[in-house]
């Protein structure tokens, strides 16, 4: 076999396996992973011709506070389900971030949500200098004690 044919295959290899070993690499060593507590507000399965589950959570600091969105994508269908089931609930989040993803096949975040967690929703605070619950009036100082 000549050198230009061995050299054409080589190139041809290398062009075609990269991508597929960074791929498989990107996906299956995370960068990152934790856990992010608020409420779902929106997930839909989206994708021309591949499908995945993308969402989006409001993460709640303080009541009164403008919520951050965390945006994220949801591989798997159960765990699909279960973030439906528990819409409008305050929940928690557990992912693993992949960086640098070659195609946006695998999802449109590099936030991959692989669980979920409901939680106990946040006690009513009121904002500084205003109280919770409205003072019962009180009783004139001449009115009478009641027994």
């Amino acid at each position: 076999m000549t050198k230009f044919p061995r050299f054409l295959i080589t190139i041809v290899l290398v062009l075609v396996l990269a991508p597929m070993v960074w791929t498989w690499l990107a996906l299956n060593w995370s960068y990152a992973d934790g856990e992010r507590a608020g409420y779902v507000q929106k997930l839909s399965r989206k994708g021309w011709l591949c499908k995945t589950w993308e969402g989006e959570m409001a993460m709640v600091t303080m009541p009164g506070a403008i919520p951050d969105k965390f945006e994220f994508t949801v591989r798997d269908d159960a765990v699909a389900a279960k973030i439906n089931q528990l819409a409008g609930k305050r929940v928690v989040l557990m992912y693993a971030q992949h960086k640098l993803l070659p195609t946006s096949c695998t999802g449109e975040t590099e936030y991959f949500v692989s669980d979920i967690r409901e939680v106990e929703p946040l006690p009513a605070v009121a904002a500084p200098g205003i109280a919770a619950e409205p003072a019962a009036p009180a009783a004139p100082a001449d009115a009478p004690a009641k027994p």
